[in-house]
């Protein structure tokens, strides 16, 4: 492997600056975790699971949380601009580098045109809107996709949020702290409300009891909104180069971040079920407001039910903070992670140009573009949630590879955080992660199996014309196409999603996966770079991690 791999950017005028304190950090975070799917998931999740979900909420709670352990370590330890693309370089070279930045950058890239799907949706709902302003085509072919007119609003938000990201990660992180206070307090606002005019513990049994689809019910609520609601936590960590004490302040921010978010939702979907007529699940949990939700959205409806109208008002304004801010996020997100990509030979090298500002101003109008270019296929909010849910749990499950990895080859570093027992968690959050991924359902892994392989044929055009060297490091990376290559056959044989077979029966399917994970894992861990080769790969980095902590 070349010892110039990394290269300054050709035309940077600056590096990116370390600004964003501790809230910024955790204020990131919750914003990308509290957004549109506190508004629309915990219907969805009682649709799939009935009183049930409240274990999918708790279950993605544990699942999550190891994951987000992981996270914490990595990224108080590597503190670098798009974390999930880099952990892995460190610990398996280029190639593995490049295919978790690739699922990082697929998931982040698709989040933000979701959440100004549903922003403009709600905004839609409303009468004079509809009639006079009207942003969604309601019948034939495009039923459901954006007009023209919808198309220009939307391309004018991603506009509006791309302006925010160009003044800066500090700016951002202020701006983005009034957002989540507001869009934390919404949601206990409508728990504390709902709860204090209508509370039923007879629906917790009723039609079906507790648990009236059974474990599958649970499970396949994980990906029909319940994980898309809580994941978002390593957003700090994607910010971790313009951290201004990341040491201090990163595994805080995301374990802070985390455990609110849990709270929260797991909050929500209590509040909701007690919240509902009795009379409307007299036949079953498929209509749990009585008829089909009004165009203003599940918590709406039910505000009015209560009483609350008043309520139901300041819901509408959140249906439109909450996506809009974690849209913002997610952009600059995208940014960091495009940035981190184009730090290596074989992307274009514009991706890692900062201005004097030490913003990346090239990867940020990419991620807004691709964005903006989403809203023309996409039809609704639920179309994507399954598949950016996979994307994300494949870059989830790169993070407790690189970290045991690093923990054998890299040992020495200090660490102002480490992931507790990490020889039970990071095994088992890799099978969180697997386990998401199949629960997603076969039609979504296939599709994400072949994202996957685009994005590696195109890593491998620039290998070529750039001349890196990176084929060398294919023995490191060679497990990762047994490990995505094995989810679509597991996929196939199980009973989740279109075109499943249903050959695998109920639990001898979730210990096959559990079994192929651990499998993946050690076999992944034994391919880990040298200790010769993590320091060099490490020491590309050594800009941003040789750092002064400022004067707070």
């Amino acid at each position: 492997m070349s010892n110039e791999r990394r290269r300054p950017p050709v035309g940077s005028v600056g590096h990116l600056r370390r600004s964003v304190g501790f809230y910024g950090l955790m204020f990131v975070s919750l914003g990308s975790i509290i957004g549109s799917g506190w508004l629309l998931g915990a219907l969805n999740a009682a649709e799939n699971a009935g009183p049930a979900s409240i274990l999918s909420w708790i279950i993605a709670a544990c699942m999550l949380a190891l994951l987000a352990l992981t996270y914490a370590e990595l990224g108080a330890t590597y503190p670098v601009a798009g974390g999930s693309a880099r952990f892995s370089y460190y610990s398996h070279g280029p190639i593995a580098g490049f295919t978790a930045g690739w699922a990082s950058w697929l998931q982040a890239v698709f989040a933000a045109p979701i959440e100004v799907l549903a922003a403009i949706t709600y905004v839609n709902s409303v009468g004079w809107v509809n009639v006079h302003f009207d942003m969604i085509n309601k019948a034939g072919t495009n039923a459901g996709l954006l007009n023209g007119v919808g198309l220009i609003v939307a391309i004018v938000l991603m506009a509006l949020f791309t302006a925010m990201n160009l003044a800066g990660a500090k700016f951002l992180s202020k701006s983005n702290v009034i957002v989540v206070l507001w869009k934390t307090a919404v949601p206990f606002l409508a728990i504390v409300v709902v709860a204090g005019l209508q509370f039923n513990p007879a629906n917790f049994h009723a039609s079906g009891g507790f648990m009236p689809f059974g474990f599958h019910g649970v499970f396949a609520a994980l990906t029909g909104g319940v994980v898309f609601g809580l994941q978002g936590f390593e957003q700090a960590a994607q910010l971790a180069g313009e951290a201004r004490n990341p040491k201090k302040d990163l595994s805080r921010a995301i374990l802070t971040a985390m455990a609110i978010g849990a709270v929260l939702y797991s909050l929500l979907q209590i509040v909701m079920i007690g919240g509902l007529e009795p009379g409307n699940l007299a036949t079953g949990w498929a209509k749990p407001l009585g008829t089909d939700p009004s165009d203003f959205g599940a918590w709406y409806t039910l505000a009015l039910a209560v009483g609350a109208g008043w309520l139901a008002k300041v819901l509408i304004i959140d249906a439109v903070i909450s996506p809009a801010g974690t849209a913002v996020v997610y952009v600059g997100a995208t940014a960091r992670l495009s940035y981190a990509l184009g730090e290596e030979r074989e992307m274009p090298s514009a991706l890692a140009t900062t201005n004097e500002k030490g913003v990346p101003v090239v990867s940020i109008l990419v991620a807004a573009v691709i964005g903006s270019l989403a809203f023309g296929p996409f039809k609704s909010w639920s179309a994507l949630v399954s598949v950016v849910t996979g994307a994300t749990a494949i870059m989830y499950g790169f993070a407790p590879v690189s970290l045991a990895a690093l923990q054998k080859v890299d040992g020495g570093r200090p660490r102002s955080y480490r992931t507790p027992l990490p020889k039970f968690v990071l095994p088992a959050a890799f099978c969180s992660a697997n386990l998401i991924i199949y629960w997603g359902g076969f039609g979504s892994t296939w599709k994400l199996a072949c994202a996957m392989v685009v994005g590696l044929a195109l890593f491998a055009v620039g290998t070529c014309r750039s001349d890196t060297g990176a084929q060398h490091t294919v023995r490191n990376a060679i497990w990762i196409g047994p490990w995505l290559g094995g989810q679509v056959v597991i996929g196939a044989l199980g009973r989740y999603g279109d075109g499943a077979s249903n050959i695998l029966p109920n639990w001898v399917d979730i210990a096959v996966v559990i079994i192929f994970s651990l499998v993946i894992f050690y076999w992944a861990v034994s391919l880990t770079m040298t200790k010769e080769g993590t320091a060099a790969a490490i020491a590309k980095d050594a800009q941003q991690l040789a750092y002064d902590t400022p004067e707070r």
